[in-house]
């Protein structure tokens, strides 16, 4: 008998070991990621209230025609999302990969979260 391997139940577990470490707080919220095989999403969420400050994804209105599932998107939502923090006056934040490796559309998301001014 072949045993399955359930990668989604893996990586919401490992994103629950994760957030039990990490906490956005109003002066240094936490910048979460969401990654599907389509497109990737970028919220900026203060944990204290529950609230998303702001949020970006490869489905905005800036991104028509565009494909959302490769790096030079991820690292687009990363500015967009960034800029939009930046905005509302948040300068640093803790990351929050979700629960997936630190590589790939990930990585470039947050590489273009610090080009665009984000500290983490």
């Amino acid at each position: 008998m072949v045993k399955r391997v359930d990668t989604e139940a893996q990586r919401r577990r490992r994103h629950r070991r994760v957030r039990g470490k990490i906490e956005g707080t109003a002066s240094r919220p936490r910048l979460n990621v969401f990654r599907s095989l389509n497109n990737i999403y970028a919220q900026v969420i203060d944990d204290a209230t529950g609230t998303t400050l702001c949020a970006a994804s490869s489905l905005d209105k800036e991104f028509k025609g565009k494909t959302g599932s490769n790096k030079a998107a991820a690292r687009e939502v990363g500015k967009l999302v960034a800029a939009r923090a930046v905005k509302k006056g948040i300068k640093t934040v803790v990351f929050d990969r979700g629960g997936y490796l630190y590589h790939g559309r990930v990585q470039e998301l947050a590489e273009g979260a610090r080009e665009a001014g984000l500290e983490f």
